[in-house]
């Protein structure tokens, strides 16, 4: 597989990465046996989370693939902190949080440094300057080698885009959900990457029953996969392959990061890691003519 750089970062990422959230129950056979068969069909780019399992994924990632570090990009996200007695999480936007945080995940991923440490959420009224100030902070002190967010809020992503040296960004975003690219324009225009996740609209444009997605009625969710299922008909390649090859057509987007349980799933992949397929612009403009373009209502 082609390796692509990461906005303006020196990661060279696989256009497929792997989202190891759906990987629940800790250091399992089946868990190790999915993320070692990731790095052998070609999948560099793993993305996890503190908040996941109270960190058991992170350990879990650290486990399975310690002896792979050379050749998979790491990334993990900061910034939710889980209550003592486990009910809920709280949001921690600071300096001092976050370079806290870092050495715990660095222990859990049983590794001397983070290639892309995410903040897992944002508001505007979060303390910017000062966590900016953490994460550069911990670059020089080789502890991760760069940072992003992850955000869906445009507010948020438009001061860390005009203040920071973010590499990129991860959110939401896929044929039925486009509300991300309102500020595509600017992650252009500074190198920023977008990391994709939802790609696959959570099965109803495959084989789940339609049913209604944020905005979109089923009505509307069905016509759309009807256009899938005949675009995919007439280029020869599967719906899933069809919509990451939708979301990783625009040249903003460098990873759509998915999620699997199994290797049956992971399997699946293979083709398409092995060989994108190339959506050309007449082909993306025919699956979005006719679904209502969403946008955002709030954190403009």
């Amino acid at each position: 597989m082609t390796l692509k750089k990461l906005g303006h970062s020196e990661l060279y990422v696989a256009p497929i990465g792997l989202g190891t959230m759906s990987l629940k129950g800790g250091a399992t056979k089946q868990n190790v046996d999915v993320l070692h068969r990731a790095v052998e069909l070609g999948i560099n780019y793993f993305d996890t989370a503190d908040l996941y399992e109270r960190g058991m994924n992170e350990d879990m990632v650290g486990q399975a693939l310690a002896p792979k570090r050379d050749k998979i990009v790491l990334a993990t996200k900061v910034g939710n902190q889980w209550r003592s007695d486990g009910s809920t999480w709280d949001w921690k936007a600071s300096k001092a949080y976050i370079i806290k945080a870092v050495d715990a995940s660095l222990a859990r991923l049983n590794t001397s440094y983070i290639d892309l440490y995410q903040l897992h959420g944002g508001t505007i009224d979060d303390p910017i300057d000062e966590i900016i100030e953490g994460f550069e902070q911990l670059v020089k002190q080789g502890k991760i080698r760069y940072y992003g967010l992850s955000s869906i809020r445009p507010n948020v992503i438009r001061e860390y885009a005009k203040k920071s040296n973010i590499v990129s960004v991860m959110m939401q975003y896929n044929l039925l959900d486009r509300r991300p690219e309102i500020v595509f324009p600017i992650l252009e225009a500074k190198n920023i990457a977008v990391i994709s996740r939802g790609a696959l609209t959570q099965g109803l444009l495959m084989d789940k029953p339609v049913a209604d997605y944020l905005q979109l009625t089923s009505g509307e969710v069905g016509r759309a996969k009807r256009k899938v299922e005949k675009l995919a008909a007439s280029l020869g390649i599967s719906k899933p392959h069809l919509l990451l090859a939708y979301v990783l057509s625009h040249p903003v987007v460098d990873v759509a990061a998915v999620g699997v349980r199994t290797l049956a799933q992971l399997n699946e992949l293979k083709e398409m890691v092995e060989k994108l397929f190339v959506l050309s612009e007449n082909d993306r403009t025919e699956l979005e003519q006719g679904i209502r373009k969403l946008i955002y209502k709030e954190h403009i």
